[in-house]
Parts: C-alpha cells; structure tokens; sequence
C-alpha cells in the first residue's frame, strides 16, 4: 500500500516537473532576451568592461537563484548602482581595487541575512510597492521609445529620469523623433503585433513568441542592409566577441585586495553597495511576489545571503555587483515563469551566447528587444492597477500615485523613499487610535485546528506578524481565522491573509475565514 503511494507521489512529482518546465524553459528565452541589452547597457553606464556585466548576469541566474529561496526573482546588474559604480572605479584608481569593495560587500550581505537584517522587507506597504510596479512600466514604456525608434544615445537599462547624456527622459524622447530610422520603426511595430497575436494561436504558441521577434529582426536586419530602411551599426546588440578559449579566460580579472587594511574608501565602498543593493534587493523581492500568479513568499534573509555569495563571486571573478532586478524579474513572471529554473537556465543562456554564437547575438536590432521590453512595461503600469488601486481609497491611492510619479521623476530608491515617507504617514494616521493584537490558539484533541482572532482594529504594522504566524503553522491541519470582532483591517493583512488561503493546499492546510471582508472602511475621527 505505501509502495502505491510513493508511486503515485512520485508520479504526480514527475508531472509538475514537466509541466513547470514546459512554462520555464520558454521564460528563460525572454529573461535571456531582456537581460542582455541591460547587461551590456549597465556594464558601459559603469565605465567598466562589458564582459563585466555579462559576468554578473550569468551568476546572478547561475549561482544566485540557485540559492535564492524566490522561484520568480532574477538577479543581475542593476541600473540603480550605476553611478555608485561609475563613481567608486573613478575614486578607488582602479577597476581591480572596486572589485575588491564587491566581494565585501558581498561578504557583508551574508552576514545582514544571518543577522535576519531582511524582515525590514516585511514593512514595505503594499500601496507603495505597487506604485514602484507601476512606475517601472511607465519608465520602460518611456525609456523604450527612443530605442524603437533606432535612437540610441542613452543606453539600455537607464531608468533615472536624468540621463549621463545632459537629457532626460521626456527631452530625450522628442530628441528621437528628430532621428527616426524607419527600418527601426518597422521591426518593433512588427515585433509588438507578434508579441500580442502570436500567443493567442495554441498551436503557435509552443514556440515563444519573443524568439520569433527575434528571429523576424535578425532576418529584416538583413534585408534592410544597402538600402533607405537600413539600420545602423550602433542599434544592433553588441556583445563582446571570443575567439578562443584563452581569449574567454583573459577577459576574467582579479581583484585587488592589497589595500584592504591601509584604504577606508575600499570599505565605505563597500558599505554602500550592500546596503543599496540590498534595499533593491528587497523591494523587488516584495513586488516579484506581488505579481506571482501562485502567491508564494520569498524568504528575504535567505535571499539576502543568495545576494551576498553571488556579489562575493562576481567580484572574484572581474563582475560588477548585483541585485534582484524587477524588469527581469517582471518579464519572467509575465512570460509564464513558474520556478528558479527559469532564472538559473537565463544564466546558461547568457554564457551560450557569450561563448557560442556572439555573432549571431549581434545581428539582433536594439528595436525588436525593445518591442518586449515595451510589452513588459504595458503589463507592469495597466491602466486597470490605476482603477484598482482608486477603489481601495485615498489611503492606499495617494501613497500609490505619489511613489509611481516620485520614481518616474527621480530614480528608484529616492522615489520609494518618498512614497514610505507618505505611506508612513497615512499608516500612522490610521494608528492613533487603533491599538491591536492577534492571538493564536490551538484547538484541543489531535485535530490540530488552529484559530487566529484577530482584534478590533488590524494595521499594516501587524503585516510582519500575522506573517510570521501562518509561516510557522504546522502542515497538514485546520486554520480559522475569525475577523468577527474586527472593524478595520488593513489591506495589507487582507492581501497576506487570501495570498496564505490561495496557496495553502500546497501545505496540506484547510483555511475556514469567518467574516473578513474584502475592504474595511478606515474609523472616521478629526485630525
């Protein structure tokens, strides 16, 4: 009889594997397809070599997700340490002593993760990372237009509103327009009807429709060659070509670690990548699990420490620092991700590339890449998410539209930090008056039925223990949770508490909710 069982476990195993892999390895081409031109874009922003962000590219899917403990989440160079970069090979004299700093700060990420340093990733309010999700597919809508286009002066991955070109996003755009290539023009506006109509056909769809985006630029590329639609040098990807085996090894360099005890800038370098990269880090681990389908919750000091290895082995082996990337991150899950596979297989894409068929790789025009990196953005800043996040109330709305608009204008972290400061504000209005606390109590006998009353009035400050508690419920018993007595629940702890009832079958739990509402009026009192 358990011979039977194990069998059919065994077979229902076998079953999932398949059809996760049918979902991720299609993903991991269009992860492959917008890590790319972001590598490279970032790689050349950060006055470091190319291959350097091609490196990190391919241990942040190889090496990090492997560890990471998110099945969505994908790594890379990020555009947000740009100029951190740029400036700390400019301040330390050399390329050799920077990497030196990543592998610190590296070291110093796994250490903030054994420190549990990544439950500040429980506290961020859902309002304002919706609004950072929001505000990244306006940016890649906005930031996109002049690649389609085939105007390339800006590179790809900038997402700052102030560009290192003296324009900035909006000027930028009327700047492309001055310059368009019509051949550009007419791949992207090909390559979106593909992206839009082509997965609509079941039987075409077995084949990823990026691919074929792909394929039809490469292949207009060609015919445009010599005549007035043909497209310049410049908007084609350019990845660094390898010729040999020797050639591939020489392009690794070492770091410098000579100046570790005599040069305090190789330290507070080293401070600042970790901390930045982490907040980034955290933000988009919040908002990847945001947007999974499944709902599942990413374990943040467990990621904090994936980060910190993968930073350590970047900089040992000549890469620029990483972080969990949310335009990544966002065309996996719109792509139809379903676990890390997806994300580790991108990182052996990315090698393949870079050793196989560069060539190949470059006949790719930056506008057929943009045309997925357009559609990402679309699924990202819907104008259904503005509507929904209206009906949720001025509570949730204001805090949403100030960071979206505060990202566009400024850049990513600065523009969260001005949508925290006024989530904060309207958290703390809601708390004057709203005391709370949530028992938990296990029911007699062995039925392992569990029962979590919540109090009168539930806020986002009970978002980081109301999670820990359904983390630590046991497998395979019974949870009730009773809102009987509740007049106000966040809508944080609304979304945790459906997010735990939709994937609690994957624990063998039964959820019984009494009386939770799907919006809670905030209680009215004068300021």
């Amino acid at each position: 009889m358990n011979s039977s069982k194990e069998h059919i476990g065994s077979g229902i195993q076998k079953y999932f594997l398949w059809k996760n892999l049918q979902k991720d390895l299609p993903a991991s081409i269009v992860v492959f397809l917008v890590a790319l031109p972001l590598c490279l874009g970032i790689a050349l922003a950060s006055g470091a070599p190319l291959f350097a962000g091609i490196i990190t590219g391919i241990i942040g899917g190889i090496v990090t997700s492997s560890i990471s403990g998110s099945q969505l989440s994908v790594s890379g160079p990020a555009a947000g340490l740009t100029v951190i970069v740029l400036t700390s090979i400019a301040a330390l004299g050399s390329f050799q002593l920077f990497l030196a700093a990543v592998v610190l700060a590296g070291i110093m990420q796994i250490i903030m993760g054994l420190l549990k340093a990544g439950t500040i990733g429980n506290y961020f309010p859902s309002s304002v990372i919706e609004g950072m999700l929001a505000a990244i597919g306006v940016i890649l809508i906005l930031k996109q237009i002049p690649h389609a286009v085939g105007y390339d002066k800006d590179y790809q991955g900038d997402f700052d509103f102030n560009q290192p070109d003296h324009e900035n996003t909006f000027t930028s755009i009327i700047s492309a327009f001055e310059y368009i290539n019509m051949g550009a023009v007419i791949i992207c506006v090909l390559a979106i009807l593909i992206l839009i109509f082509w997965p609509k056909v079941k039987k075409l769809a077995i084949v990823p429709s990026a691919l074929i985006v792909v394929a039809l630029g490469v292949i207009l590329g060609k015919v445009f060659a010599g005549t007035s639609l043909a497209i310049s040098a410049e908007h084609f990807v350019q990845i660094p070509m390898v010729n040999s085996s020797a050639e591939f090894f020489g392009l690794f360099v070492a770091p410098d670690f000579s100046q570790l005890l005599t040069n305090k800038a190789v330290w507070t370098v080293a401070a600042t990548i970790a901390i930045v990269a982490s907040l980034e880090t955290l933000l988009s681990l919040e908002a990847v699990d945001k947007i999974d389908p499944i709902k599942r919750v990413s374990p943040t000091n467990r990621e904090l420490i994936a980060q910190g290895v993968g930073n350590t082995v970047a900089g040992m082996l000549g890469g620029l620092p990483m972080t969990a990337v949310i335009v990544r991150s966002s065309a996996n899950v719109n792509s139809g991700g379903r676990t890390k596979v997806s994300s580790i297989v991108h990182g052996f894409w990315l090698l393949i590339s870079l050793l196989f068929i560069p060539g190949i790789i470059n006949m790719i025009p930056l506008s057929a890449l943009a045309a997925i990196l357009l559609m990402t953005g679309y699924k990202l800043a819907k104008p259904a998410l503005i509507k929904k996040m209206w009906n949720l109330g001025y509570d949730q709305f204001i805090p949403f539209i100030v960071t979206l608009l505060a990202v566009v204008f400024t850049d990513l972290l600065k523009g969260v930090g001005i949508g925290m400061v006024v989530g904060v504000f309207y958290i703390l209005r809601t708390n004057m008056r709203n005391p709370y606390f949530f028992k938990l109590e296990k029911g007699g006998g062995s039925n392992k039925t569990y029962r979590l009353e919540l109090s009168q009035e539930v806020s986002f400050l009970n978002k980081g223990a109301v999670q820990y508690a359904f983390t630590h419920l046991p497998n395979d018993s019974k949870v009730i949770i009773d809102a009987t007595n509740s007049r106000f629940i966040d809508h944080d702890v609304i979304e945790i508490i459906h997010n735990f009832k939709d994937n609690a079958y994957t624990r063998n739990i039964e959820v019984e909710l009494i009386e939770v509402k799907e919006k809670y009026d905030i209680p009215k009192f004068n300021i």
